[in-house]
């Protein structure tokens, strides 16, 4: 393969926001998890959390994302 016909097979490949390599592995990472993971155990510790110490600042973030979601422009 010559560097012209390598450089562009890469500018044919979307990346950056909207990443299909990036969107592939989540998809492939999630139906894992979905397959092989404990769920009732990930929602345990999650409930463990809010009730805990870091409650606070969780709830803070949570609050943050909603004030940025609002201040969001609409289509």
């Amino acid at each position: 393969m010559t560097t012209t016909e390598t450089n562009s097979s890469k500018q044919t490949q979307v990346e950056g926001e909207g990443s299909y390599s990036a969107t592939h592995r989540y998809q492939k990472d999630l139906a894992q998890y979905q397959e092989q993971g404990n769920p009732e155990r990930a929602a345990q510790r999650a409930k463990q959390a809010v009730e805990g110490p870091e409650g606070e600042a969780l709830q803070q973030a949570e609050d943050e994302a909603k004030r940025r979601g609002e201040q969001a422009p609409r289509k």
